[in-house]
């Protein structure tokens, strides 16, 4: 199946939306200001709750800045399970094609340069193409290469080497993904226990191995049963120029920790948790139900789907190359609108370009 024009335009604007919300230095969120004190070397901050009504409606533009991908075309435009994207400093973009475990190079206007790699036991070949990183030098990371490994190429494609992470895995009943490269090189990896109960955070080096752990953390919300339990809340794990981010969206919290493994800076923000009603536990049911479900059997299943006792504080997080963090306020089910990012600085106060995000 083709993936038609595959726009890269959102991460863009993600990044413009960044540099628009946070020229002011004021940290303040309209009559509120945000509070920040130091507590045996951690820096604490805490953001207010946004006023009733302050979202902005920031979306992004209809048209993409490029669109690469063509429903019927030549090969190397009929893209297919497109897992990642990069765009290299000279402004080429690499896509991990995952249908073809092939990392395809395009020009700035999105023509095909050449393509690498390609399923198999190889070098420079892959069991299963998932994710791409900068690496240093203006070069690629990828992975998964055969036996969990990271794939190294330079910048025109060329196979440098390959390295493993699970050979020094140190927990054992624990799953090793690597999430994330640091501009100098290391590697984010999380150790996901098999009941997803807790995770295990690493730094490693260029090689795999260990640098630094940053402990043990909560993981992904279970009901103890084998069905999935309604808008279940999860781990939060991400970079932040050279903090390491770690939290759960159980509540509003994000905790930074240094490259060394010392936690740094803990960012607030006051939220209202909220329990789901019976309407959103139906929307639940009936949106992962299986095709041609009768409505009885849905009604059925979400009485007995184990449910979340609220919804998660937040969505997802990311940075962006001006040192920002952004938060995507969690999408409620049956809100029309989608959720909107707030913007944290580089110290952590929101400089709030959507004034917050809450409904």
């Amino acid at each position: 199946m083709g993936t038609a024009a595959r726009s890269i335009s959102p991460a863009t604007v993600l990044v413009a939306l960044a540099s628009v919300a946070c020229q002011s230095d004021d940290p303040s969120i309209g009559d509120s200001a945000v509070q920040i004190r130091d507590s045996a070397g951690i820096r604490i901050v805490e953001n207010p709750r946004p006023p009733e009504g302050s979202r902005l409606d920031w979306r992004i533009g209809p048209e993409p800045d490029l669109s690469i991908g063509e429903v019927d075309g030549e090969d190397p435009y009929t893209l297919y399970f497109v897992r990642d994207a990069m765009r290299l400093s000279d402004g080429r973009i690499v896509v991990a094609n995952g249908g073809s475990h092939e990392l395809r190079f395009f020009d700035a206007r999105g023509s095909h340069l050449t393509s690498r790699g390609g399923e198999g036991q190889g070098p420079g070949e892959f069991e299963r193409l998932l994710t791409l990183w900068p690496w240093p030098g203006d070069s690629i990371a990828a992975w998964r290469a055969p036996g969990s490994g990271i794939s190294v190429f330079d910048t025109e494609g060329s196979y440098e080497r390959t390295f493993a992470l699970a050979d020094h895995a140190t927990t054992p009943g624990f799953r090793w993904n690597p999430l994330s490269v640091t501009r100098d090189g290391a590697i984010l990896v999380a150790g996901i226990a098999d009941d997803e109960s807790m995770i295990e955070l690493q730094l490693r080096g260029g090689q795999g191995q260990l640098l630094t752990s940053l402990g043990m953390h909560p993981g992904s919300e279970r009901s103890g049963t084998t069905r999935a339990t309604a808008y279940r809340r999860g781990s939060v794990l991400t970079l932040w120029n050279d903090l390491v981010i770690v939290g759960t969206n159980f509540r509003y919290e994000l905790k930074a920790f240094t490259t060394d493994g010392r936690l740094a800076r803990i960012v607030r923000r006051g939220h209202e948790l909220r329990a789901p009603t019976e309407a959103e536990v139906l929307a639940y049911v009936e949106e992962n139900a299986r095709p041609g479900t009768a409505p009885d059997e849905i009604r059925r299943q979400a009485r007995s789907t184990p449910v979340a006792e609220h919804f998660p504080a937040y969505g997802s997080v990311a940075s962006d190359a001006t040192g920002h963090l952004w938060v995507r306020e969690y999408s409620f089910p049956l809100e029309a609108r989608p959720a909107a990012r707030s913007g944290q600085s580089a110290q952590g106060g929101a400089q709030d370009g959507t004034r917050g995000g809450e409904k």
